[in-house]
């Protein structure tokens, strides 16, 4: 594929390096991991200096879409799967709606004492046992997030729902429970041995650790929820309206 920059545009060159770049990044014969030509070539090639070029490399390697190992080259990064805090839905259902299929690589149900934190956050006496559901899930080639949710008892969950249906599906259709409202609360941690063995990484690597608050429609809160997902895999997406 054969690209030019206009050197008579009042377009920077840098800027216009950048959407070829992007646009090269769309080609099928790039994507999947596949190196750019190197830079002294495309330099070459767009009649722009190698500093030039490198202030556009960096703007997408910051993005995530390119991957620079040095003495080897740039390509393409393979896309990683992206949530959206804005009208989420449930897992099954936002993956779904981005052409994802999910597989569940475990499934457990328990009935557990809650600890402290949970007992209050659902204001219920402690010793009151709580379901616990947990998920490890991903696309077919691996597991990419592992889920902790705990339910207050009054939602009416007896662990023997098919729990491979949508969450939400299944609180909404067979328990007339609607999430209305999700707090969340988003940092990054360390894997420990667990999830590092859920998750097939190394022990020590960058985690992304969410809680969410959910509360129903009437603003009372039925889920407590944490996931663990890979680093490499996932990116957190957050939409602000200012009004």
């Amino acid at each position: 594929m054969k690209f030019s920059i206009d050197h008579k545009s009042p377009v920077p060159l840098h800027i216009q390096a950048e959407n070829l770049l992007r646009t090269m990044i769309n080609d099928p014969e790039h994507l999947n991991g596949k190196f750019l030509p190197n830079e002294v070539e495309l330099a070459k090639q767009l009649a722009i200096s190698r500093s030039t070029l490198r202030q556009a490399l960096n703007k997408l390697v910051y993005e995530g879409l390119l991957i620079r190992k040095k003495g080897i080259g740039t390509k393409v990064a393979e896309p990683v799967i992206s949530s959206k805090s804005k009208n989420w839905l449930s897992f099954t259902q936002e993956m779904n709606a981005r052409g994802i299929n999910v597989k569940n690589f475990e499934l457990h149900v328990t009935w557990v004492t809650p600890d402290e934190k949970t007992a209050n956050f659902f204001d219920i006496d402690p010793s009151k046992k709580i379901l616990k559901l947990e998920r490890l899930r991903g696309k077919v080639e691996g597991p990419f997030v592992y889920f902790i949710s705990y339910f207050h008892p009054r939602v009416g969950l007896s662990g023997e729902e098919d729990f491979k249906r949508p969450l939400y599906d299944i609180l909404e259709k067979d328990h007339l429970v609607v999430a209305t409202l999700s707090k969340e609360e988003v940092g990054a941690i360390a894997a420990d041995k667990f999830i590092a063995a859920k998750l097939e990484v190394e022990v020590g690597s960058p985690i992304l650790f969410r809680k969410r608050f959910v509360y129903d429609q009437g603003d009372r809160p039925f889920e407590y929820n944490l996931g663990y997902y890979r680093a490499d895999s996932f990116v957190y997406t957050v939409e602000s309206v200012r009004e």
